[in-house]
């Protein structure tokens, strides 16, 4: 159990009602839970899983030290059809499973685990050794981390964007965002679209419709642990620029106001 606040005192109390009731233990300060490291700085909280990454690596047992530059090569589409399947898919099964927790703290990985998870039911030899690249990947930049900064503006400031048809298999198309409150990454998906776009504007209109519903959550989500976001939502993507999206506060409705400037 994780308990924060900015009241040491209140925490206290928490604490020791929570002792008379439950059998618990104190471990201080916190710096590891659920395979998540967090480290407390002058500049903010890091959290990273390079532990995990480890255990991670040793479980996969790859035959060499090489690493890589990025997770994927560029254009690649997998296909079911790709390579012959694997006799035994346990392993892959395994390994997908742990990157899917991985990328709670790695958003770098979130397309590429997205793309593989597709393939556990029936994973073949291409598909694998997709898979080692993403673990030779993850060898080369293990110190990566998350910084969220202790000073930073309360601006909800979000990007959007889509691949039109991407999946060769069944011509679906990809929704991808990610979300910064300030300086600090609070989150992002990749999603595949239900239905088939006939345009790239339309699979880009899906996109923030994705993205404005996440972000309309999340301002309610702030508004319950009492931070009042009174700016307006900054939202980019690459077809429609840039649009500001603010919610009336009477009718809890989202209003957007389209730009023209590209960026």
């Amino acid at each position: 159990m994780i308990i924060t606040g900015d009241d040491s005192e209140y925490i206290a109390f928490v604490k020791a009602r929570l002792r008379d009731q439950f059998l618990m233990t104190d471990l201080g300060p916190l710096r590891y839970f659920l395979g998540i490291e967090v480290s407390s700085t002058s500049d903010g909280f890091y959290i990273s899983q390079e532990k995990y990454i480890q255990d991670l690596l040793a479980r996969a047992a790859l035959g060499d030290e090489r690493t890589v530059e990025t997770p994927m090569e560029l254009n690649v589409k997998l296909q079911p059809t790709d390579g012959d399947p694997l006799p035994d898919p346990t392993r892959y099964r395994h390994l997908v499973g742990s990157l899917v927790y991985l990328a709670v703290t790695r958003p770098d990985i979130s397309y590429l685990v997205h793309i593989l998870s597709q393939f556990v039911s029936a994973p073949t030899t291409v598909h694998y050794s997709h898979l080692l690249r993403v673990l030779r990947y993850l060898r080369g930049t293990i110190t990566r981390r998350l910084l969220f900064p202790r000073s930073s503006s309360l601006q909800l400031q979000c990007y959007s964007d889509a691949t039109w048809a991407s999946d060769p298999s069944d011509r679906r198309s990809l929704s991808a965002y990610c979300v910064f409150l300030g300086g600090s990454l609070i989150a992002w998906k990749t999603k595949k679209q239900t239905s088939v776009s006939r345009s790239s504007v339309d699979v880009e209109l899906r996109a923030m419709a994705l993205l404005t519903a996440e972000v309309t959550w999340l301002r309610w989500l702030l508004e319950d642990f009492g931070v009042s976001i009174t700016t307006p939502t900054l939202v980019l993507s690459d077809i429609t620029c840039a649009i500001s999206v603010a919610r009336d506060p009477v009718k809890h409705e989202l209003t957007n106001h389209i730009g023209v400037d590209a960026f």
